[in-house]
């Protein structure tokens, strides 16, 4: 994989927006960014939902009462990113499927990556026609008329990548295996613990996620703090998307800096870190 230099920022400040895109309209997609002044990568900003980015940008209070999902406006979000981090995006990370061309079935990166992770249960879902259906194509060409065309093979400022953060996380953490983060899972994960169990588990594992993400960006555990056993689910999960989506910012990072792969061919390539678990902690998997 290479970097190309053709489009490479001319001052020393470097940024890079991560997005958990949900698949439907109503579901929330948590955001983060991350800039480089020269002494290492920080948090900028990390939030929820579209709205509650944007708003962080404008410096205005977000609508209150639960988290709603919204259409997406990828000129919205990098003017958003731009007033936050004082410089334009050098490449955007999307958890969600995204192809040069429509998505009916499985893709080759789909394919590839199932291959690849299949056996640590990191195996990509189907996307449809349907599901991400045209969400994905509204942010492909948003992102490509504001100058951010999809990368698939190599990285060229400013770009679009597609990431997964399952194999993400399993890569910086040396897992044998996904890592049981997820809130719908917790049955799945702990079946014999109670409720209240699997929730102080899940939170357990959040904290060490977020503590990892810290050594790579830092402040993270600052901005994500570790949430009390008695939040409500709904904001549990914003705190699990919000993760997903700091976790998609570093994969730019890695991309950025050439420690990710592409997965996939010149139509869809789903980026993966490597190499990048130099000195990180096992994860625990109980």
């Amino acid at each position: 994989m290479t970097v190309s230099d053709e489009l490479a920022p001319k001052n020393s400040v470097r940024a890079v927006l991560g997005i958990d895109a949900a698949w439907t309209l109503g579901q929330p997609s948590g955001v983060a960014l991350a800039k480089n002044v020269g002494s290492g990568w920080q948090l900028v900003a990390v939030a929820p939902s579209y709205e509650q980015f944007n708003a962080l940008a404008q410096k205005k209070q977000a609508s209150p009462g639960p988290l709603t999902g919204s259409r997406p406006s990828a000129v919205e979000l990098l003017s958003s990113c731009e007033a936050l981090a004082g410089c334009r995006a050098d490449l955007v990370a999307i958890d969600m499927p995204l192809s040069r061309e429509p998505i009916t079935a499985r893709r080759e990166s789909d394919n590839m990556v199932s291959r690849e992770y299949g056996g640590r249960k990191c195996g990509t879902h189907t996307p449809s026609e349907k599901r991400p259906g045209s969400i994905s194509d509204i942010l492909r060409d948003e992102f490509q008329l504001a100058g951010y065309a999809l990368q698939t093979e190599s990285i060229v400022y400013q770009g679009l990548i597609e990431v997964y953060p399952h194999p993400a996380l399993v890569e910086i953490f040396s897992a044998s295996e996904r890592l049981p983060y997820k809130l719908a899972k917790l049955r799945s994960y702990w079946p014999n613990s109670s409720v209240g169990e699997r929730r102080a588990k899940v939170i357990g594992k959040w904290k060490e996620i977020v503590t990892r993400l810290d050594n790579e960006i830092a402040g993270v555990s600052s901005a994500l703090g570790n949430p009390p056993a008695n939040t409500k689910v709904v904001y549990l999960k914003a705190y699990e998307d919000m993760i997903d989506a700091v976790v998609c910012a570093w994969v730019a990072i890695c991309a950025l800096e050439g420690k990710a792969v592409p997965f996939g061919d010149e139509k869809s390539a789903i980026w993966i870190p490597k190499g990048v678990q130099i000195d990180s902690p096992k994860f625990s998997a109980v």
